[in-house]
């Protein structure tokens, strides 16, 4: 499997569980862009249609403009 289809199947491994809060570390670190930003907009799309909180670590400013709230890691504190 490529690496968009990995990230796509285990996006839909955590969705399966119907949790109230999803917890994605890096979810696009290891795609190109274009497959990162799809990934992105699939599991936007899904936490949106089930009601589920979904909280992002990322290095990417792309990824993180995309999320309602950001909040940032600065120095071992947040900022």
């Amino acid at each position: 499997m490529s690496g968009g289809q990995q990230q796509r199947v285990a996006i839909a491994r955590a969705i399966a569980a119907k949790p109230k809060l999803m917890l994605a570390d890096e979810p696009t670190g290891n795609l190109d862009e274009a497959t990162a930003q799809d990934v992105l907009e699939q599991m936007l799309k899904l936490v949106v249609q089930m009601g589920t909180a979904l909280m992002v670590v990322t290095h990417s400013p792309n990824i993180a403009a995309r999320m309602d709230r950001q909040l940032h890691l600065r120095s071992g504190q947040l900022a």
